[in-house]
């Protein structure tokens, strides 16, 4: 019996950067409870980013006016990534969800426009994993998702 080493390369990537965003979605419950967490944290990187730059404007425009939906919708989406991908459920999708989420604090912050980011384990690493199981992520071993049998055709009417 032969293992498919890049499957079982993903599959161990999928369940690391799993229980990654399940341990950040711990961390960000009492978000749930107290956005205000969340809005001093905006409102620090407002004023670290230069006036005017993307991140300045996504942080006044989006960010902000929308932190008590954030304060909500990033832990939920941080642990249901974080699960979903830990037990292969729809691989690619929560994959994707949490690179965007992922994506949007580097850009939020400025990060991702320093020579840091580079070197951050919070930065391509953590980019570069979930976008590799958001394009590769599918019928993984160890998968939920990949323990389905295949559909049989349906007989052709007579």
């Amino acid at each position: 019996m032969a293992i498919d080493r890049q499957a079982t390369g993903l599959t161990i990537l999928r369940i690391c950067i799993g229980v990654f965003f399940i341990f950040e979605g711990l961390g960000k419950v009492r978000w749930f409870t107290d956005p205000s967490m969340l809005a001093g944290q905006l409102d620090g990187w407002l004023h670290a980013v230069p006036t005017g730059s993307l991140g300045h404007v996504y942080l006044q425009r989006v960010a902000i006016p929308g932190v008590a939906i954030f304060a909500r919708l990033v832990p939920l989406g941080e642990l249901t990534s974080g699960v979903a991908m830990v037990l292969g459920f729809w691989t690619a999708l929560f994959a994707f969800v949490a690179f965007f989420m992922a994506l949007s604090f580097q850009f939020a912050s400025g990060a991702i426009f320093h020579y840091s980011f580079l070197t951050s384990g919070y930065g391509l690493p953590v980019l570069g994993s979930t976008l590799a199981l958001a394009v590769g992520g599918v019928r993984l071993p160890w998968s939920i998702r990949a323990a389905r049998p295949a559909r049989a055709a349906k007989p052709p009417r007579s």
